[in-house]
């Protein structure tokens, strides 16, 4: 049963109240009809407990927009929704077409810093967040009484001698819900053994993200991609207000799962008691990167999950990079929330520390 409005209701206490479904708890196809986002899709989504969030299928089924009861939980950067048709693979070029949002997905062939490959020349964090979902699915049902949301798509990552990685993400969600989970699939249709990178992009913004917020999570130990990041190596889970000229830090964690292998984490505004969570299995994510931005207008944490330490060429010759083969499937895994009020942040505080 649905837990909404201060209240737990049946399916038909609920449809007694409302004409439509829809009214509380949807999921709606819409498109962007003018600038660089014309034309690019969207399912809006709403679960009635004051989350709502936009996927975008243009883009991989990326999340830009996330909001709750009205407060934006994540960075938009200045590029806004944009058009696949922007993207540019080429070197730093990726940032023109970087959203933000709430989940960016960099991958999947490749990922992390420009490299050269085996002869191939490597951009930032792949192409996957520009490839537009095929097959898109929306399904909204009832399930006893729970109403239940689901959008599920397909990308492929492709080219003639090279990668066919194919990728299945499915988003759900219910009514009265105050996350999301994602469940990606990725499987190697080719007939040659195919490099897997993956990282969730994820990026909580102001104002979740402030001077007055703290991130929470149970790291066993750190190591850092630049001198800035090393020099404040206690400084990683604190934040200031937006600073001129900030040059960003970026840390490798290694996280502590809890007893049954999940990982948790959080970030939360003190003041507000508002936050935003993590929850994935440490077996599909060795890896944690953490991205603190505090410039004027680049103003964001990144928190993200995956299975790299550094990009393609680099983890090919430490030995790390992960290989699918041939008709071999890779899944990962992340649910996605929102924490409102002090009771809801002490509580999955305590969980992070169990």
């Amino acid at each position: 049963m649905a837990e909404i409005f201060s209240k737990t209701l049946t399916k038909d206490s609920i449809l007694e109240r409302v004409g439509d479904i829809a009214q509380i708890c949807d999921a709606r196809l819409m498109s962007f009809q003018d600038g660089r986002a014309e034309g690019v899709k969207t399912v809006e989504v709403t679960t009635g407990s004051g989350l709502s969030f936009t996927l975008v299928p243009s883009r991989n089924l990326d999340i830009s927009r996330a909001s709750f009861n009205g407060m934006s939980l994540a960075w938009q950067s200045a590029v806004g929704e944009s058009s696949p048709a922007f993207y540019q693979p080429e070197g730093m070029e990726w940032l023109k077409n970087f959203f933000g949002g709430l989940l960016t997905t960099c991958g999947i062939s490749y990922s992390s810093h420009p490299c050269e490959d085996e002869g191939e020349s490597l951009g930032l964090h792949g192409r996957i967040a520009n490839v537009p979902a095929q097959d898109l699915a929306i399904r909204k049902s009832w399930d006893g009484d729970d109403y239940r949301i689901s959008v599920t798509g397909t990308m492929r990552e492709v080219s003639v001698f090279g990668h066919n990685l194919v990728l299945e993400r499915t988003v759900e969600t219910s009514l009265g819900a105050k996350s999301l989970k994602i469940t990606d699939l990725i499987s190697n249709a080719g007939f040659r053994p195919s490099p897997v990178m993956m990282l969730y992009h994820i990026n909580p913004g102001w104002p979740v993200m402030s001077e007055d917020s703290r991130l929470y999570a149970s790291v066993s130990s750190s190591s850092y991609f630049d001198e800035r990041a090393e020099k404040e190596a206690d400084q990683w889970d604190r934040f200031s207000a937006p600073e001129a000229d900030y040059a960003e830090r970026c840390y490798l964690h290694s996280m502590r799962p809890g007893k049954d292998g999940i990982v948790k984490l959080c970030l939360v505004n003190e003041k507000l008691n508002i936050g935003v969570f993590e929850k994935y299995p440490a077996a599909e994510f060795p890896y944690f990167v953490q991205w603190k931005m505090m410039g004027r207008g680049e103003y964001v944490v990144g928190l993200e999950p995956g299975n790299i330490t550094g990009n393609r060429a680099a983890m090919r010759e430490d030995g790390s990079l992960e290989i699918l083969e041939p008709g071999a499937t890779r899944r990962f895994s992340i649910e996605l929330g929102v924490l409102s009020g002090k009771d809801d942040v002490e509580s999955f505080i305590s969980e992070i520390r169990e």
